[in-house]
């Protein structure tokens, strides 16, 4: 089996591959503090309540994928597979790994690992063109072209960060539950803040979709739009624009960047 880790700004998902099924998932918070110790002992921890899984973490997995946008964890992270588990293939992804999608901006280092991986996800599952709208700690929008080319993206404030937002710089708001309101039009404080944050990010979604896919397609209906992120499922059934939700797309990009480099190791 794989173990994939997808490290984000504030949640770390792990993901495990039985061939190409994802049977077994984790999310948990990120904390740049964490030793390599540290993680060493949660990921034994995580393992060791899956059935198929031995006591220890190299019984079944045989082989290791990271992403992370957090540079401090993927230090960490680089240090676990050695010191712990050096007889397992571990690909981290870095500059010089191969992903097979090329990189059409100014500066390609600038992109970060995750968005690469979700390009490669998406051109895997869907094919070119496509979007990736992905809600995490910021909402990022990645284009990739027909021929399977990253070409670009957008990068928004994400749903968390609006809410701590207004909770904080407001002298009368406070933070609040990501619910579904009762209706757009709020009855009560914390219900019009809910409809502000759903009914916005919606609106923003299906706005953003919309002029990326003019520019990516001679046909905007051509560009598949996919949404992934723990907080996707709030916006799912109010953005008019998504056609699909593929929640585990960044490990299925890390599996396939895994085959592609294991050989090289």
């Amino acid at each position: 089996m794989l173990l994939t880790i997808d490290v984000g700004n504030t949640q770390t998902v792990l993901g495990l591959f039985d061939g190409q099924e994802v049977v077994e998932h984790w999310r948990i918070s990120t904390d740049p503090r964490r030793t390599a110790d540290e993680l060493a002992v949660l990921l034994q921890g995580l393992m060791g309540m899956h059935p198929l899984l031995g006591e220890e973490l190299g019984d079944s997995v045989e082989g290791i994928a990271i992403c992370s946008t957090v540079p401090s964890v993927l230090h960490e992270l680089r240090e676990v597979t050695r010191r712990y588990y050096g007889d397992i293939p571990a690909v981290l992804v870095e500059p010089g790994v191969k992903t097979g999608v090329p990189i059409l901006v100014d500066n390609p280092k600038e992109v970060g690992a995750d968005r690469i991986i979700n390009a490669l996800g998406a051109i895997e599952l869907y094919g070119g063109p496509c979007v990736v709208v992905d809600f995490g700690t910021a909402t990022t929008f990645d284009a990739v072209s027909a021929r399977g080319e990253y070409v670009g993206g957008v990068i928004a404030p994400g749903i968390e960060i609006s809410v701590d937002a207004l909770g904080m710089r407001g002298a009368q708001l406070r933070k609040i539950e990501l619910a579904r309101p009762r209706s757009v039009i709020g009855k009560n404080t914390v219900e019009a803040m809910q409809s502000g944050i759903l009914y916005g990010f919606a609106g923003q979604v299906d706005g953003v979709v919309n002029r990326m896919a003019t520019e990516l397609a001679d046909d905007p209906d051509d560009v598949t739009v996919i949404a992934t992120g723990g907080l996707a499922p709030m916006v799912l059934g109010e953005a008019m624009t998504i056609d699909e939700h593929e929640p585990w797309i960044t490990l299925i990009g890390l599996r396939l960047v895994y085959e592609r480099n294991v050989a090289r190791l």
